[in-house]
């Protein structure tokens, strides 16, 4: 396609374009990655409530942990010290990584557990009411705190993606 300056334009859904989107993904803030994440676990959630099959609860309930355990990881490990220094609301980021703790307990539970075992689904659905409750705490409260300070967003979302692909790769 060529345009009145004579110049080349990339059609629509062409290889620059597509390039162009995932250059645009990648730069996505640390914020939207985080409720991305959110968003996708909820759902894992949502689809165990809904299945049947021990051995795909028991997969799904793995996959859960997993996801739970990596996010849990890049926020603890990059976005929580970032927002320490960029917020004057500690008591929001303690009571956060008090409920990562909670958190990371059952995640243990589940996963040294099956689902033949007595508690093994209360402990599935109580995960998922912590992790609700954390997601609602950090959507509603942290979040805004943050777009609100001087936190490079863009900055953190680059650094919070690449240490989730170094710790889902190993």
């Amino acid at each position: 396609m060529v345009s009145k300056s004579g110049k080349s334009k990339p059609k629509s859904g062409s290889r620059a374009s597509r390039r162009t989107s995932a250059a645009a993904k990648r730069t996505e803030d640390a914020i939207a990655l985080l409720k991305a994440d959110h968003r996708e676990v909820k759902a894992m959630f949502e689809q165990y409530e809904k299945t049947e099959s021990d051995k795909e609860r028991e997969a799904l309930a793995r996959k859960i942990c997993r996801a739970l355990t990596v996010h849990a990881q890049i926020e603890e490990e990059i976005f929580y010290p970032a927002a320490y220094e960029a917020l004057d609301d500690d008591d929001l980021l303690d009571e956060a990584e008090v409920e990562h703790a909670s958190a990371k307990d059952l995640i243990a539970q589940i996963e040294a557990s099956s689902p033949s075992e007595p508690l093994f689904d209360a402990k599935v659905k109580v995960l998922g009411e912590y992790v609700d409750h954390h997601v609602q705490e950090e959507e509603k409260e942290m979040f805004p705190e943050c777009r609100a300070s001087d936190m490079d967003l863009k900055a953190l979302g680059e650094q919070l993606r690449a240490r989730k692909k170094e710790i889902s790769a190993a």
